[in-house]
């Protein structure tokens, strides 16, 4: 199941945020965009997970263009998407109730995931999903703590797993490793790696290289909107064709413009 971007485009008002930007990501297949903060990679991602509908070209899952579907279509599709923002927003609950979110959302209610639900207090009888979510973070031996007493780097992996208790079969990451402790990106960093090994598809919007070069099947740099390259790790890093690519990897490209007006609103919030 491929979820693309082709060829779409983006403006907030007057102000151009995407432009002919063709992107896909595959089963299994983790797909990193870099590019400087502002550059587009977060409206890139809203797109994806179908927040909006782009200006021009479409998104598409298999090759149809999911707008095109009517809204319980679109719907089904979004149930198969599962996005992790910057910033963590939990519940003041117990990391069991957090994680369990968009199962009880996504899922009808029946006898038995009332029988469970009522057992969330007390963290257990969990879901499958989302004790396996709970296990790939390093967590599951928390299920009963409040959520928001967890520490920063915590919170954020408790994030990760609420996305995949649901069983996505894309999951769309925006920045989730931004300003944790390396032991708080090495637990999600392996956590990504072990949703890919399980089929699932994975998108990173990320500025840290070092990070792209450990995770990717491919990358794209991002740049005032454009998608300057897209291919494998060894062409964006070891040889690329474009010299906006080589300036941005050596560290000379200078940056200091935010065009994306998503991600300066997150800034200013």
């Amino acid at each position: 199941m491929t979820l693309a971007a082709e060829g779409v485009s983006l403006s907030y008002g007057d102000e151009p945020v995407l432009s002919d930007v063709s992107i896909d990501v595959s089963p299994g297949e983790v797909v990193t965009v870099v590019g400087p903060s502002g550059t587009g990679k977060t409206t890139l991602l809203r797109l994806l997970a179908l927040f909006r509908r782009p200006d021009a070209g479409a998104i598409t899952w298999n090759g149809e263009d999911v707008w095109d579907r009517p809204g319980d279509g679109r719907l089904a599709i979004r149930r198969r998407l599962a996005m992790v923002f910057q910033e963590p927003s939990l519940f003041n609950a117990p990391v069991a109730r957090n994680v369990t979110y968009g199962v009880r959302v996504r899922e009808a209610w029946d006898d038995r995931l009332r029988g469970w639900l009522a057992g969330l207090v007390g963290g257990t009888d969990l879901p499958a999903s989302a004790a396996r979510a709970l296990e790939t973070v390093g967590l599951a031996g928390k299920v009963d703590q409040n959520a928001l007493s967890l520490s920063g780097g915590e919170a954020q992996r408790v994030a990760f797993a609420r996305a995949l208790a649901v069983d996505p079969e894309i999951m769309l990451l925006d920045e989730p490793t931004s300003n944790l402790d390396p032991r708080n990106t090495a637990v999600l960093e392996g956590a990504i790696e072990r949703a890919s090994e399980r089929g699932v598809g994975v998108v990173v919007a990320t500025h840290d290289m070092h990070q792209a070069e450990r995770l990717s099947d491919r990358v794209g740099f991002v740049l005032d909107g454009e998608l300057v390259e897209f291919g494998p790790p060894e062409l964006i890093f070891e040889s690329p064709s474009d010299p906006r690519t080589r300036q941005f990897v050596e560290g000379e490209l200078v940056y200091d413009g935010a065009t994306d007006p998503v991600t300066r609103e997150l800034k200013q919030d």
